[in-house]
């Protein structure tokens, strides 16, 4: 009875994968664009759990089915996700078309910006003028009147004020767009080889690939700032999770 009721549970087991897995078939697919040859990069299958290499001629083959979704991530195209449709599947040579990423990378460090605005003291500026002939600029007036003030001299008071009302303002923090290519470039920059050697356990030809998989969660923008570089390593060590888990399944 024993062994007839273990029977009955790895067959129940086997169709279990079965149903997980067994529609899955081998897409044979090429990522295009129309400028550049693309011959680098990854596929990632998130339903899955997959990945495979984007080869020569940018072609890849991954196993997959309707619905699941594909992840493209690479150093020369922008990352895009593509959910698979039956007519997809069904392709003998699916072509995926992806866009370049800009060479020229912008700014990753917040900078803060003082916008001084030019004084204005709207009617004042015209009684400060003066013209020749004016009654009001000729020299028949003393230089110096009864409250020890000059007439036409400089109104200190007033630009003191205004000076004032402008540095009291906020400055205003102008974030420049962070892309997939800069946040690699800064989490390289800002981490010894020893953190991806030795706490994260990576190859050398791995380090790229992982920091555009962390790339494609946009929380990692959030955290590419010189005052969170302990959120950012925390960030990272729990993608690395991931990115193993993702790693072993293709094995």
């Amino acid at each position: 009875m024993k062994n007839k009721l273990g029977v009955l549970v790895v067959c129940l087991f086997c169709q279990f994968v079965l149903g997980q897995n067994g529609f899955r078939k081998p897409l044979h697919g090429q990522v295009i664009n129309d400028f550049l040859a693309i011959e680098s990069g990854y596929v990632m299958n998130i339903n899955a759990n997959v990945r495979t290499f984007i080869g020569s001629g940018g072609l890849f083959d991954i196993m997959a089915q309707p619905k699941d979704t594909l992840l493209f991530s690479g150093l020369t195209f922008q990352s895009k996700k593509v959910v698979l449709t039956e007519k997809d599947c069904a392709e003998v040579l699916l072509k995926i078309k992806l866009d370049l990423v800009n060479n020229q990378l912008k700014e990753v460090v917040v900078h803060k910006e003082l916008k001084v605005k030019s004084l204005q003291g709207g009617s004042q500026k015209i009684v400060d003028m003066q013209f020749e002939g004016d009654n009001l600029s000729t020299p028949e007036n003393k230089a110096m009147l009864s409250d020890q003030t000059i007439k036409y001299g400089t109104d200190f008071v007033r630009i003191f004020k205004d000076v004032k009302k402008l540095l009291s303002k906020k400055e205003e923090v102008k974030e420049e767009e962070i892309t997939d290519i800069a946040f690699v470039e800064y989490a390289k920059d800002n981490f010894t080889k020893d953190f991806y050697s030795k706490t994260l356990n990576l190859k050398d030809d791995e380090v790229e690939l992982f920091l555009m998989y962390c790339s494609n969660d946009p929380h990692s923008k959030e955290l590419v700032d010189p005052d969170q570089k302990f959120q950012l390593m925390d960030f990272m060590i729990n993608k690395n999770k991931e990115f193993k888990k993702a790693e072993a399944a293709q094995k």
